[in-house]
């Protein structure tokens, strides 16, 4: 029962006049044979507004076998430069420019091209083009390889405050100079051999470590795979921990919300959280997809608006959504993420996961795995909105799909990542709960999200006025079951243990207008405007602008006017959070971050009560 509209805006990009003869070959090709390693670097101008152009170079593997890295070298005449550059790190000494692939663009198979562009001023064009110091034109062999990825370290030795780390060697064409040790994606240490151990580290704390080799030439090859590693001991009494605190971060919130990552840290509720569902990736052909790549990895972050204080930078590997969540890692170690597929929107795309559990499995751990965050993540969260039953869609998968795709990713990740789904929480008679085999797929999972809340709203056009979220049945609630207490119970007499089951709370209110009686019960004439969809609203909007008039059901109302609100407050969520405890929950999560106060009011009403 997650929002039915989800609201993200538009990139407008201006469109300028493209040049036909904007391609360029810096050398005719010449006919030769494929050799073994052989590549071309051809040149195009894609834009050009008088002041300045955009261009493009494009790196094509025309030998046989594969190319680990590739380095284009060129001249332009004084006065013409490069401004900025993507896909690409672009470099200069005068009028002599340099780039080199990225960690993730620089492997190229045979008959397989890359591109990367940059923006310039001048009028000049390239000269004296080189490839991995060859001629661009694939008549001469590009020699000076970066080297390979070495081995995926091994952890021993762990203790409180350490771990010994141990790999294999990379290869490379030259011989390998050194290594870099990378924890959770920062440099810790460079060293000679093959084995270092990290020291000073965090009891009870997870880490995650990749190795990078550095050929003689400094270039820098990709990364290892990553071992992940928890350090002995437990955490320190009084930190997060004992109870799930989970929130909500949603991708599209940087839009039009202009929530971002470092709001969690000003609003005091990255102190208070223990995990992190990052909101949503797709399902696409039965696959695990990211979404909107630009807000995920691409958005440039200036020092104000970051984490860590720093600019993003134009030739990074990793920016948007993913590196802020990095740094905010770096700064909370303690605060575990998990990547979110499917939500109301996308879980059209489960059933046709279900079918072949195993590959949806392997396609979901390389998205989580991708070096380029690989450290950023600690499981996969699988909202399916739902299983054997309607949603945005209807799913026929059968009662046994969730289970069978839990075990799947459970095979697939294995027992050191978080696996977590979010559930549906009718606790109705014949309802959703009973449409599939939410007590075999526990086993499988950490915990459930169980979304006790979006019970009733104003789909139900004229009511009657009922809260969203109500922690027990009443007199007069319109459909039973349809409360906090049956779902947990009806789920705790499948088999789910209860300390697998996480109490969901909504930082949000739906509500109708043309009401006139102040008590639930009432009719109304349609939903109540809100600020981005009609008959939602946020906490912190209501709590000015309808606020509190009763409670029911442990959960609060707000006549106004002619408008019906329900939503929860600090006041509520003190009493959920206390009946969560003796219900002997795991915890609780909320939908979403920013709905909350500036100064995360409701997060910290979660906090405390789970002490």
């Amino acid at each position: 029962m997650r929002f039915k509209l989800r609201h993200r805006a538009a990139a407008l990009t201006a469109t300028l006049a493209l040049p036909l003869a904007g391609l360029v070959a810096l050398a005719a090709p010449a006919p030769a044979a494929t050799t073994a390693t052989a590549a071309t670097a051809t040149y195009a101008k894609t834009q050009d507004w008088g002041s300045g152009f955009e261009g493009k170079w494009t790196v094509k593997n025309t030998g046989t076998t594969s190319i680990s890295s590739w380095t284009v070298e060129w001249d332009f005449p004084s006065g013409t430069k490069v401004t900025s550059a993507w896909d690409a790190t672009v470099t200069n000494s005068g009028d002599h420019w340099t780039a080199k692939n990225l960690g993730w663009n620089g492997t190229l198979a045979p008959g397989a091209s890359v591109s990367f562009g940059f923006n310039g001023s001048g009028s000049g064009s390239p000269a004296g083009c080189k490839l991995n110091g060859g001629s661009c034109d694939g008549t001469s062999v590009p020699g000076d390889a970066a080297p390979s990825a070495p081995g995926t370290p091994t952890a021993s030795d762990i203790t409180d405050t350490s771990v010994k780390l141990s790999w294999s060697a990379a290869t490379d064409d030259k011989g390998i100079k050194n290594y870099d040790v990378l924890r959770d994606g920062a440099k810790v240490a460079t060293v000679t051999g093959t084995s270092y151990s990290d020291t000073g580290l965090t009891k009870g704390t997870d880490y995650s470590y990749t190795v990078q080799a550095r050929d003689t030439a400094d270039q820098t090859g990709p990364a290892s795979g990553a071992v992940k590693v928890r350090t002995t001991g437990t955490t320190d009494p009084g930190t997060p921990g004992s109870k799930v605190n989970l929130g909500y971060f949603t991708e599209w919130g940087v839009y039009g919300r202009n929530y971002h990552v470092k709001n969690l840290v000003t609003s005091g509720s990255a102190s208070k959280i223990t995990h992190i569902n990052y909101a949503f990736g797709n399902v696409k052909n039965g696959q695990c997809t990211v979404d909107d790549t630009f807000a995920a990895y691409e958005k440039a972050y200036t020092a104000d608006q970051s984490v860590s204080g720093t600019a993003d930078t134009w030739d990074q590997p990793l920016r948007g959504n993913f590196n802020q969540l990095r740094q905010l890692k770096a700064k909370y170690p303690k605060i575990k993420i998990l990547y979110s597929f499917g939500g109301w929107t996308y879980s059209g795309g489960f059933g046709q996961a279900a079918q072949n559990a195993a590959a949806f499995a392997k396609s979901c751990k390389s998205v989580v795995e991708d070096p380029r965050w690989a450290d950023v993540f600690d499981g996969i969260d699988i909202d399916w909105e739902y299983p054997n039953a309607c949603g945005l869609t209807c799913d026929t998968s059968g009662p046994a799909a969730l289970k069978t795709l839990t075990q799947a990713l459970r095979a697939e990740f294995g027992k050191d990542y978080l696996i977590t789904a979010a559930i549906t929480a009718d606790g109705s008679s014949g309802g959703k709960l009973d449409a599939a085999d939410y007590g075999g797929a526990a086993q499988y999972l950490d915990w459930y999200n169980v979304m006790t809340y979006d019970y009733f709203g104003a789909w139900a056009t004229t009511g009657p006025t009922a809260p969203h979220s109500p922690l027990t049945s009443y007199s007069g609630i319109p459909t039973a079951g349809f409360n906090s207490a049956d779902a947990i119970a009806k789920l705790k007499a499948k088999g789910v243990p209860a300390g697998k089951l996480l109490l969901g709370i909504g930082f949000y209110g739906r509500g109708w207008t043309g009401v006139t009686q102040s008590a639930p019960g009432g009719t109304a004439t349609g939903a109540a405007p809100g600020t981005y969809e009609a008959g939602i609203e946020d906490y912190k909007v209501l709590k000015n602008s309808c606020p509190v008039t009763g409670t029911i059901a442990g959960t609060a109302y707000a006549h106004c006017g002619t408008q019906w609100w329900s939503y929860d407050t600090p006041s509520t969520i003190a009493g959920k959070m206390t009946w969560a405890k003796n219900q002997g929950l795991g915890g609780a999560f909320f939908w979403e971050f920013s709905g909350d106060t500036s100064n995360g009011e409701l997060v910290t009403a979660i906090s405390n009560g789970l002490k």
